[in-house]
């Protein structure tokens, strides 16, 4: 414990050092950044092993559950490809201290292991990075003639700087800019660190300064580029090969590497985001994706690499791929037959119920179903299926924003323009539909119907399911539940109750239009009663009422 400390500690203080490095393989200034939120991860979960486990002074507890809970760890976090790396040398260490603790022999049996790790994990090994550095540090332990542990980490972390040092003229992007390579910088972080908790003291090493004076040969990028990882359950570890080899068809920097327990991660750098994550549910299930935009120019215009990339977007939501295309097919099949000819735009909203559905297609759209929780491969494989240049995406609330972006950047490509409509209501999303033109340019169409959608105030109402506590009070089951947006404003042991007041807090603040879609479970005469409620309370409105059949919502209120 006290060595992932320390690590999480200097990796903090030499995160600027080690971003600055960074120009191999994509000069994105990112490795020290990864690897602290890597460590972050790996200690975390370390601690809460430790917090589980009473017995004993926290640092003389058996060596293995706290290796294995950072390996774990890391392998959950890591950032990318480098923090894979790490996650490798972290699996190294634990699977050398099952039987044993950290000593002198166990620790050259976890070098030499990390090593072999390392390598297997990548697609494209190569020398004069991380790699090298390892071998080197692996080898000098081995070797070393003193057998205690502080001897033996002495010797492979000394053998490490020298290593890194080297680094500089083995690769030619690192000679040119003139730079160690980063990961091994971060490497030998972890290495010093074992060092000064074994023996005390710290080893003084060299600052590992760019050499921004000198200029930095750069590809510049003509087609965007996404930074795509994952996690894997369920895979065969002869189905990973394949996934290895696909990966590296589509792209670079690929790092696919096993956690010890049955999981995977999977790192890629590609033009298909899309497509590297297809790639991954074709072997197993998949979760925790991250999609990041790599910068077209990695360089800024003095030859210094550019500052860390922004616009990371996360899928947090699991994929079951029980085969890939019981998810793909799944989309297809819904929107399948609905598609008459290729156009230039097309409009795909997601629906849930019957009414619902037919209200969207008469309105034009493809509706891509949503009686079940929506998975964001599933919309994803909708999107690629349509055949138009140009999609508009009307989501109606079935997938939080930030899947939402994710799920936009991997269906964009060179053929295709995908806009998300900021709809997070189903009435939102009828609203928006009854303003969309297609003889407008996309971004006006997109924009007036972004306009309609946010301009619709929307509401629910819904009957409390179990016992909760909500801003205005704790519900019972079988309370009417008044929701404006995803807030609960009104508790009332009478649902129809709950409508009424819920309508007057809606209308109290203006509105002309008001539209009513009632659901599967809505008792009988409930429109009827809110409509009676809007005509007597508020003359003048307009009311619309429309038979959804949606399940959980009795009625959804939209109010323009």
């Amino acid at each position: 414990m006290a060595w992932s400390r320390i690590c999480v500690a200097e990796l903090e203080q030499r995160r600027a050092e080690i971003d600055a490095l960074n120009v191999f393989p994509v000069p994105d200034s990112d490795t020290g950044t990864n690897l602290l939120a890597t460590m972050r991860a790996a200690l975390a979960e370390a601690e809460h092993v430790s917090a589980g486990d009473a017995a004993g002074a926290p640092d003389r507890r058996p060596a293995h559950p706290v290796t294995a809970a950072l390996a774990r760890g890391a392998s959950a976090g890591a950032r990318g490809n480098s923090g894979i790396i790490l996650s490798q040398v972290l699996r190294g260490i634990a699977e050398a201290t099952v039987a044993a603790g950290l000593t002198g022999t166990t620790y050259r049996v976890a070098l030499v292991r990390a090593a072999t790790l390392v390598r297997g994990s990548l697609s494209d090994p190569v020398e004069g990075t991380i790699l090298t550095v390892l071998d080197r540090a692996g080898s000098a332990a081995s070797v070393c003639a003193e057998p205690g542990l502080a001897a033996v980490v002495r010797a492979g972390a000394d053998a490490a700087a020298r290593a890194l040092a080297d680094t500089r003229d083995q690769l030619a992007v690192l000679r040119e800019a003139g730079v160690v390579d980063a990961g091994a910088r971060g490497l030998l972080v972890l290495l010093d660190g074992l060092v000064t908790v074994v023996t005390g003291a710290a080893p003084v090493r060299a600052e590992y300064r760019a050499a921004a004076s000198r200029k930095l040969s750069v590809r510049r990028e003509a087609a965007q580029r996404y930074e795509v990882m994952y996690r894997i359950d369920g895979a065969r570890e002869d189905l990973v090969a394949g996934l290895r080899s696909r990966l590296a068809g589509l792209g670079d920097s690929v790092v696919v590497a096993a956690d010890g327990a049955g999981g995977w991660s999977a790192h890629v750098h590609c033009a298909d985001a899309g497509a590297a994550v297809e790639a991954g549910l074709a072997v197993g299930d998949v979760n925790g994706i991250r999609i990041e935009h790599l910068a077209e120019d990695y360089a800024s215009g003095d030859g210094v690499p550019a500052g860390p990339r922004t616009g990371s977007v996360v899928i947090t939501g699991g994929c079951e791929a029980a085969d890939t295309r019981q998810v793909r097919d799944r989309a297809v099949r819904q929107i399948s037959g609905r598609i008459r000819e290729p156009a230039d735009r097309g409009v795909l909203a997601v629906a849930s119920g019957g009414g619902a559905t037919a209200l969207f297609e008469a309105g034009g759209a493809v509706v891509l179903s949503a009686e079940r929780a929506l998975e964001s491969a599933v919309l994803l494989a909708a999107i690629r299926q349509l055949p138009h240049r140009e999609v508009l995406v009307l989501p109606n609330g079935a997938l939080p924003a930030h899947e939402l972006v994710a799920v936009g950047a991997a269906a964009r490509d060179a053929h295709r323009d995908v806009l998300l409509l900021p709809s997070a209501s189903m009435v939102q999303g009828l609203a928006a539909l009854a303003v969309h033109d297609r003889a407008r340019v996309a971004v006006d169409d997109a924009f007036t119907m972004s306009e309609a959608a946010a301009s619709t105030r929307w509401g629910a109402l819904r009957r409390a399911a179990e016992r909760a506590l909500t801003m205005v009070g704790t519900c019972a089951p079988g309370d009417g539940l008044g929701l404006v947006g995803h807030d609960v404003v009104v508790i009332d042991r009478d649902p129809r109750a709950a409508g009424r007041t819920l309508l007057d807090r809606m209308l109290g603040v203006g509105g002309e239009l008001v539209t009513l879609l009632v659901g599967a479970g809505a008792p009988d005469g409930l429109a009827g009663d809110l409509t009676g409620h809007i005509g007597a309370g508020f003359p003048g409105v307009e009311v619309t009422v429309y038979s959804g059949g949606q399940q959980g919502d009795l009625i959804q209120i939209g109010v323009e």
